[in-house]
């Protein structure tokens, strides 16, 4: 299902992405076309996207083509989920130690839904970092790999 989403391919047109979309949720998904969790995530996507598309717009990023934002967002998991809003980074509390980002796939296509229209609601109303609806027990767990430094 990843054919059916659009592509960013290197840091030009990232950058062209996060300073257009306006009034609407930015998704990145970092991650490699050829991963099994990253097409079950893209295949989550690509069927939201249509339902989403008044709040959200979703692009695909692969790491190995953009390393500049793979480095900055400090992606050592695949698949990484990062998301703006009027060029602004939104940061989510998923009862993680990192709020950057959402690593893994969402377990249904309900969680996602949920999670971008608290993300874009809260963006409406000014916040920077929001709290997640999804159930923590669907949540991927996983540990810093630079925890203490």
């Amino acid at each position: 299902m990843s054919f059916l989403l659009p592509r960013l391919t290197c840091k030009r047109e990232v950058d062209q992405a996060i300073k257009s979309v306006a009034e609407k949720v930015l998704v990145l998904r970092f991650g490699r076309d050829n991963d099994a969790v990253c097409l079950q995530l893209d295949d989550i996507l690509a069927k939201t996207a249509h339902d989403l598309s008044k709040m959200a717009v979703i692009y695909l990023v692969d790491v190995d083509k953009v390393p500049v934002y793979t480095q900055y967002f400090d992606i050592s998991y695949i698949p990484s989920t990062v998301f703006f809003f009027n060029g602004q980074h939104m940061k989510v509390d998923y009862g993680s130690p990192d709020h950057t980002k959402f690593v893994g796939s969402f377990k249904t296509k309900q969680d996602f839904i949920d999670l971008i229209e608290v993300i874009y609601r809260g963006a409406m109303r000014g916040k920077l970092i929001v709290r997640s609806p999804i159930d923590p027990n669907n949540v991927p767990k996983y540990d810093l790999l630079y925890q203490g430094i």
